[in-house]
């Protein structure tokens, strides 16, 4: 029997691409599965029934969900989402967020909408359905929380400013809430993908992309491997997966050792030491602080 079967699951942005995967492999292995998806555009205008067609695809396979068209970047729609869900099925045990928009240009022609709009859909929508969530996951000691990021936030991709600081966005918020969920078994992740999608073709120069027939090596399903894996009993809490390809690593920022220069430091006093500052050849996961700590703590 599969895990997953029975387990109320949230999949935010499902009327395609990823979400339509991930939503369609929870639903094969037993979950009741929640189709969130406003059904607009690739850049977030208009709206349609994309998640009706996924909710009938997985039933006529047997499987059980519902639809929610609602924006997640709406604080009441983002409620919706969890209300519905509750209505339905009695609870939430699983929240993928993935639901996102592009509106790419470089930062000196960006209008200050696409800025917003971008923000929105990504992390504030990301924030507000979590939010909804939230208390549920708590009173239950149980939940699952994936967030998808991106490369383009936690490496940097020209164009995406609006995208790359909402997708890095995401990493603070899972650092945060990995650590306010630990006690109460809830575990929050982050996605970082790598496949063909509608939104990848709205990027200038990948028009030729075709996300209904994508290539094998870039198709979203072997990105959804990942999250069930964060999805599952024995997932990790606080953690970034890189997935794409059928490839799978772990993404994590480091730190080098302290350059300790006193209190009477200037700045030709770090200027002389700028080797030292800048090599990362012995760098270490996580902050030097919170190494410090534990190292303390197990002395």
């Amino acid at each position: 029997m599969s895990e997953f079967k029975d387990k109320v699951v949230v999949v935010t942005g499902a009327g395609g691409g990823l979400g339509k995967s991930h939503a369609l492999e929870f639903a094969r292995r037993g979950a009741k599965v929640v189709v969130n998806d406003l059904g607009g555009s690739g850049d977030g205008r208009g709206a349609s029934d994309m998640a009706d067609l996924v909710v009938e695809e997985i039933r006529a396979a047997g499987g059980v969900a519902i639809a929610n068209k609602a924006s997640v970047s709406d604080k009441a729609g983002a409620k919706s989402i969890i209300d519905d869900t509750v209505a339905e099925f009695g609870t939430v045990d699983i929240l993928i967020n993935n639901a996102g928009i592009l509106r790419d240009k470089s930062f000196k022609k960006m209008p200050l909408e696409d800025w917003d709009i971008v923000m929105d859909v990504h992390l504030n929508g990301t924030a507000y359905v979590t939010h909804a969530a939230w208390p549920i996951m708590y009173e239950n000691n149980y939940g699952r929380i994936v967030m998808t990021s991106s490369t383009s936030g936690i490496y940097g991709n020209f164009g995406q400013a609006n995208y790359g600081a909402a997708k890095m966005g995401m990493l603070g918020l899972i650092n945060v809430l990995s650590k306010e969920g630990a006690s109460k078994n809830i575990r929050v992740n982050g996605l970082s993908p790598n496949a063909a999608t509608r939104l990848i073709a709205t990027i200038p120069g990948r028009q030729d992309l075709d996300p209904d027939n994508p290539a094998p090596e870039a198709h979203p399903k072997l990105v959804t491997p990942a999250v069930l894996f964060m999805a599952s009993e024995d997932a990790p809490n606080g953690k970034v997966i890189q997935a794409g390809g059928g490839r799978f690593s772990v993404c994590a920022v480091y730190n080098n050792d302290d350059v300790e220069l006193g209190l009477d430091v200037t700045f030709e006093d770090l200027q002389s030491h700028r080797d030292q500052l800048l090599d990362m050849s012995n760098a270490q996961e996580g902050w030097n602080l919170i190494r410090r700590h534990r190292e303390q703590q197990q002395e």
